[in-house]
């Protein structure tokens, strides 16, 4: 058996200098990697089970992600049913500080108030959300409380760096509030304006910028569009003004593009999540390029 003596060296010169190992965070998405980045630097290491291009409802609980699990001490999802389809299959293999009510586990939707939860839920709606819709990181106010809520879970799971991570929360949560307060000066031109959704994968980012909702181009939620649903949207969109057809970068582009085609209304692909373009490298950066994008179809 080969002995890598250099590795040997490191741990034991690290362990007598009291360096302590990175909290290894499983977040379910990138926008939840981000945000876990800004509060822990470079005391937490963290891996991200989707990227911008995939749909979280519908990932592979391969085996990299299974390991990936097992060492994680911090776990950060969105919550609400968004990862029902797969997160329950690696919890099985999660140590029990990232179950339910553990010191490891965050689901977003869980510490901010939730839009469009449905009063009653049967097959003939679609892939709704019973606890409401998920997609929370979209309105930017609802990261300042998130992010409260992981500085707090990297205190308890790390307290020897308690100070840090409060002081970084506090670093970013005082930016944070300085680019909402500039990015609703500068939104304000799309308050009161309309656009058609592919999948209400927007909600919180329209409501948070006063933006109406003509219609989605499923005609319920997770039902690929119909001729008879996409006719009838046609037919509402020649009644009012509607600045954009807006999709994520995961959702097919088909139905988008032929109302486009046949209304001149543009067909915007928003980032919807870190990584979603390549402006969009950071979190701050997503906002940045989504109002960008907004703002050169507006009125």
């Amino acid at each position: 058996m080969r002995i890598n003596i250099s590795i040997i060296i490191s741990s034991l010169i690290a362990a007598s200098f009291g360096v302590q190992a990175a909290v290894s965070v499983f977040a379910c998405e990138p926008e939840w990697a981000s945000l876990t980045k800004a509060i822990g630097g470079t005391h937490v290491r963290v891996v991200s089970a989707t990227h911008a291009r995939q749909n979280p409802h519908y990932i592979r609980a391969r085996p990299s992600l299974i390991a990936a699990i097992r060492r994680a001490e911090l776990l950060v999802c969105s919550g609400a049913s968004l990862e029902a389809g797969w997160l329950p299959v690696l919890l099985k293999r999660a140590s029990s500080e990232l179950q339910p009510g553990g010191v490891g586990y965050l689901m977003a939707t869980d510490h901010v108030a939730v839009l469009e939860t449905p009063t009653t839920v049967d097959r003939s709606m679609g892939d709704v959300h019973p606890e409401g819709n998920p997609h929370v990181h979209l309105n930017p106010n609802n990261l300042i409380q998130i992010g409260r809520r992981i500085k707090e879970q990297l205190q308890k799971i790390d307290p020897d760096n308690k100070a840090v991570y409060a002081k970084r929360y506090a670093d970013f949560e005082r930016q944070w509030a300085v680019a909402i307060q500039r990015w609703t000066v500068q939104a304000a031109p799309l308050r009161g304006q309309t656009v058609i959704v592919h999948h209400k994968s927007l909600s919180y980012l329209l409501d948070w910028l006063g933006i109406n909702t003509l219609a989605s181009l499923e005609p319920v939620p997770g039902l690929p569009p119909t001729a008879s649903h996409l006719n009838t949207v046609l037919k509402d969109s020649s009644r009012q003004p509607v600045l954009a057809i807006l999709r994520t970068p995961y959702d097919p582009s088909d139905a988008s593009e032929w109302m486009a085609s046949k209304t001149r209304i543009p067909s915007v692909v928003v980032p919807y999540t870190v990584g979603g373009s390549d402006q969009s490298t950071d979190l701050k950066a997503l906002f940045n390029h989504t109002i960008e994008l907004l703002l050169m179809h507006g009125s």
